[in-house]
């Protein structure tokens, strides 16, 4: 079965609407979607229209942004300008959409043998995998194969083996074959707020039959996006970011 797999489009239309036209003529046997719709970007009720209407089968989750603005979560731990962000959205959205996105399941979710799905960790979905060690915690507590993760931004990829256990950022775009005695969490990055100081939209397709992961970065409008942050009134650093990918 083939997934697409799609993370943190952070209320960032442009963005989507590149990855979505780029895979307008594949078909999935499921949409993974690792949470964080909404939060930073001015576009949130486009964005989540744009998610349902996909005709690919979607298995979905939450990010703690869409928690923060749906009231799930007080955003106590956000800084000044994400809980800025998100009372913003909250305002805009119509009651529709964010009932939407308040009914997003809290991950981890299985989605198909050896197949999991989380924002930030399977242990704590707030949780930032970062480093080797973070996988190491994950990995002695957690059984599944193949787990994708959300929550940094940052395409990268952790492996446990027999005899070792690396991370590797993802740059570009590239394709991997999966070991079968391996076990994974990969991390698809951001469409809508990329953190690799690669500003294009990032996103990932998994063949489970062929146990190969491809990782894919698109140029989109990002003059538009930004423009739309600052016609929102929303803080312009917003806006800046997305520039340089950070």
């Amino acid at each position: 079965m083939k997934y697409l797999i799609l993370s943190d489009m952070h209320g960032n239309l442009e963005a989507l609407e590149a990855v979505l036209n780029r895979v307008r003529r594949k078909r999935f046997g499921a949409v993974l979607m690792l949470g964080d719709v909404v939060g930073y970007g001015a576009a949130p009720n486009q964005v989540v229209e744009s998610l349902v209407g996909l005709r690919d089968k979607m298995i979905r989750i939450r990010g703690n942004h869409d928690k923060v603005v749906t009231g799930i979560d007080d955003g106590g731990s956000f800084n000044h300008i994400a809980l800025e962000a998100a009372r913003w959205t909250a305002d805009r959205m119509t009651s529709a959409n964010l009932a939407w996105v308040r009914d997003l399941p809290q991950g981890p979710l299985a989605v198909g043998p050896g197949i999991s799905i989380c924002h930030g960790s399977p242990l704590d979905e707030d949780q930032y995998v970062f480093t080797d060690f973070d996988a190491f915690q994950i990995f002695a507590d957690w059984d599944e194969r193949v787990t994708f993760f959300g929550h940094t931004h940052i395409p990268s990829i952790f492996v446990q083996s027999e005899q070792q256990m690396f991370a590797a950022p993802l740059r570009g775009e590239g394709t991997l074959e999966l070991d079968p005695a391996s076990r994974y969490l990969i991390n698809p990055g951001s469409i809508g707020q990329p953190r690799d100081r690669d500003p294009r939209a990032s996103f990932m397709i998994y063949d489970s039959d062929k146990k190969k992961i491809r990782w894919y970065r698109l140029d989109y409008d990002l003059g538009k996006a930004q423009r739309r942050i600052l016609d929102a009134g929303l803080p312009e650093v917003l806006a800046n970011r997305l520039g340089i990918g950070a």
